[in-house]
């Protein structure tokens, strides 16, 4: 009921896209969204929003849902979700890590009726074009696996991703709470050590590296203990306000929303109306 109050007093598009990103990080609330009428339209306007960090929030949260296949036929039907995407990469005023993560979205939904073969070079086609216009400054992105001691809750989650987003050259994350694990795609030239650090100043979670062994096996490489510089993504606002954080109350912790699903589509309702009535966008 706060969050629906919170919701009827016409709150920004960054508040809203950050809402749809949180439900869309829980994968019990993924197939909802992507059916409800109103919150996948309304994740391909902000694509066009003019404030790039409600452009990466609406990534992110089309990242997650891309996640569950049952989604991407759909989501790539979506009136205006490709072209979207492909304005999003070509668009010489995007930041270069907005850019991967559009890439790597376009490239999940590009191949979900594709052959396998047809899939390897549509990706590869893709991935040029993408390296084209973020110029030859910036590297092909990474992915690390990080095992995270302390990641046991929602209230943790929303703790790690709050560090993870201060750090300039994180394009994309994905929670396995299951097994205390989050995998990080990172720009090249960023040093993995950077993430532990940041994971290392919530102080109640510490990070291990998972590493491949010759012989396949998973192994837990720990960091150095000595702190590495962090540069910040001093140009974004902060993610969730005070008031509704979910850190801060838990009968709004996302990951409760999965648990109940009539409070999810309210919610979800709600945001819907919102996004109708804001096609000024």
């Amino acid at each position: 009921e706060k969050m629906n109050s919170a919701m009827s007093e016409e709150p920004d598009a960054l508040s809203v896209v950050n809402q749809l990103r949180d439900l869309a990080a829980d994968p019990l609330n993924r197939r909802a969204i992507v059916q409800d009428q109103g919150c996948l339209p309304g994740l391909i306007l902000f694509l066009d929003h003019p404030n790039p960090p409600v452009v990466h929030s609406a990534l992110l949260a089309l990242r997650y849902l891309a996640e569950c296949r049952v989604n991407r036929e759909k989501m790539k039907s979506e009136l205006g979700m490709m072209l979207s995407l492909q304005n999003v990469i070509q668009k010489t005023t995007t930041p270069g890590e907005t850019k991967l993560l559009a890439s790597e979205v376009y490239d999940i939904l590009q191949s979900s009726n594709m052959s396998d073969m047809d899939n390897v070079n549509e990706m590869n086609y893709r991935r040029r074009k993408a390296q084209f216009f973020l110029g030859s400054t910036n590297k092909r992105a990474k992915t690390v696996v990080l095992h995270i001691d302390g990641l046991d809750d929602s209230s943790r989650r929303n703790l790690c991703e709050e560090a993870l987003l201060k750090i300039k050259g994180v394009i994309s994350f994905t929670f396995q709470m299951a097994v205390q694990r989050c995998v990080v795609r990172i720009r090249s030239d960023l040093k993995a050590e950077a993430l532990a650090t940041a994971i290392a100043s919530t102080k109640v979670m510490k990070a291990q590296q998972v590493v491949k062994s010759e012989s396949g096996e998973e192994m837990l490489v720990p960091f150095q203990d000595t702190p590495v510089e962090v540069e910040q993504n001093t140009d974004l606002p902060e993610y969730l306000p005070e008031d509704e954080s979910p850190t801060k109350e838990q009968d709004k912790a996302v990951s409760r929303v999965g648990s109940h699903p009539e409070g999810a589509a309210s919610w979800l309702s709600t945001a819907a109306n919102f996004l109708s009535r804001s096609f000024y966008w």
